[in-house]
């Protein structure tokens, strides 16, 4: 089985496992983490395959992903993985797989700024991923050249720091993620595989960034076919990136959706 790597924020059994979206980590999700920990929630964090520090596959799936998921869970956990499930994004779509499919392995569900549906703005990373392969690597002194170089084609500070927390340097500077498969696969990325009849009936909150286009009022009747109790919570002032825009609402949201979970 692909090697996941996780980390605990906080202390004791975790509560949350969180998934992050495209070119992302767990540590993306540490300030949220920390301030969920405090309230008496740890979390785990996760890095997903071809992410981070976790392995590689030779494929992308969603369904192969949500199992993965699904068998880190239990094999840290034992027969009593129960969590609560968040994921933003990419990590979104994985964590509504995983809750489909393994349901007993999910107290309640988080599905941050994604929708099941064909996420046309995936498109949109594909100058991301020109920009991560123009790089010469090998004549590359700093990190701080990177930064600059990649000023030209990612001018979004935001943006080009996403792809720089993937750049690492041992035995030589190498993306640490998967760019080859993951740039290769935006249109499977973008998509949403039919789960067919599945549904999961736990408490399921949907947060949506204020001012993004990735969640559309026409997504609202498949949501609540697939998760026949979510509730739809919007970010004030967020764009996809909700848990950088706007911390503290995803924070509320959350611990809203951990007192659901116990109810």
């Amino acid at each position: 089985m692909t090697a996941i790597h996780t980390e605990l924020v906080g202390t004791g059994r975790p509560v949350f496992a969180i998934l992050p979206g495209l070119f992302g980590r767990g540590r993306n999700w540490s300030g949220v983490a920390a301030a969920l920990a405090d309230q008496g929630y740890p979390s785990v964090l996760f890095d997903l395959p071809n992410h981070g520090r976790s392995g590689w596959t030779e494929t992308f799936s969603y369904p192969d992903l949500a199992d993965l998921v699904a068998g880190e869970l239990e094999l840290r956990l034992g027969s009593a993985a129960r969590l609560i499930l968040v994921g933003h994004s990419l990590g979104g779509k994985v964590a509504m797989l995983a809750a489909l499919r393994h349901p007993h392995l999910v107290s309640a569900l988080g599905v941050v700024d994604i929708a099941p549906a064909v996420s046309d703005q995936v498109a949109g990373f594909a100058s991301l991923v020109e920009a991560m392969r123009s790089l010469d690597l090998n004549g590359l002194e700093s990190r701080t050249q990177a930064d600059r170089l990649l000023a030209a084609r990612v001018p979004d500070d935001a943006s080009r720091g996403l792809l720089l927390q993937n750049l690492r340097r041992r035995g030589g500077w190498h993306w640490q993620l998967n760019l080859d498969l993951l740039g290769s696969s935006l249109a499977q990325i973008a998509d949403w595989p039919d789960p067919g009849p599945l549904s999961y009936p736990g408490p399921t909150r949907w947060l949506t960034g204020e001012r993004s286009a990735y969640c559309r009022p026409e997504h609202l009747p498949l949501m609540r076919r697939l998760f026949p109790a979510v509730e739809q919570v919007v970010i004030p002032g967020a764009g996809h990136w909700v848990h950088a825009d706007n911390p503290d609402a995803v924070i509320d949201a959350l611990l809203g959706l951990a007192e659901l979970s116990r109810a």
